[in-house]
């Protein structure tokens, strides 16, 4: 008799020992249930600041007129740019650079023009919409006689409000993750639960390809929730 009742203990025992194994496996295997979510937010804004170079050259076979000539030039430039609204704190003479055809050129392969210098007026404002406007001013320019090279692909439009924008993109980015999150928890018949993981991504900020003072700011939050 005492045999019997000490193998029914033991059996019990072995029996409970599995149920709380089971139980202790169950609860660390549904504590490890978590689902990820992405959350993204983004912003269409203007470009603060602009760097825009305007590059013109003048020619001539003698130096010291092609250099009077010159200073004439960045005069007219610099008035015509105040005259649209810039201030002189905006403007800036830029890299001149010098070229005498004639070096390594002889005979009849000669230019007309021995000499060429090219100047440029560097605009760096934070008149964005006043750039934008004059854009097209090679030909009032070249009613003033001077040949401008304006090219879209130099003109350099900033943003540098980031830090501004940054924690209500955070904010935003994080709810749009959780609402994800939540969506799969109801599906899955789950209770959502507290964050396991997060991660912030980069802010990225391109230019729109067709007016590249407008800026696409955006960022992506990675968040890891538990399921209960």
């Amino acid at each position: 008799m005492k045999n019997y009742v000490s193998a029914a203990i033991l059996a019990l025992g072995i029996t409970l020992a599995g149920v709380f194994v089971y139980l202790g496996v169950h609860q660390v295997a549904m504590k490890d249930r978590s689902v990820v979510a992405k959350g993204l937010s983004t912003r269409d804004v203007k470009a603060d600041h602009v760097v825009w170079p305007l590059t013109f050259m003048i020619e001539g076979n003698d130096l010291n007129e092609v250099h009077s000539r010159m200073a004439k030039a960045n005069k007219t430039m610099t008035e015509f740019l105040l005259s649209k609204g810039f201030e002189a704190t905006d403007l800036a003479v830029g890299r001149i650079s010098i070229e005498d055809r004639w070096m390594y050129n002889y005979g009849n392969s000669r230019p007309a023009n021995r000499y060429a210098v090219n100047s440029t007026i560097i605009v760096s404002t934070n008149k964005v919409d006043e750039v934008v406007s004059n854009q097209g001013c090679q030909v009032e320019l070249l009613a003033k006689g001077l040949i401008v090279n304006v090219n879209d692909w130099e003109v350099n439009y900033e943003f540098n409000g980031l830090n501004e924008l940054k924690p209500v993109m955070v904010e935003e980015a994080t709810v749009n993750a959780r609402t994800v999150a939540q969506k799969f928890a109801d599906d899955a018949d789950c209770k959502l639960g507290s964050i396991k993981k997060a991660s912030q991504g980069q802010f990225s900020i391109e230019s729109d390809s067709y007016q590249p003072w407008v800026k696409h700011v955006r960022v992506v939050t990675t968040i890891d929730y538990y399921l209960d």
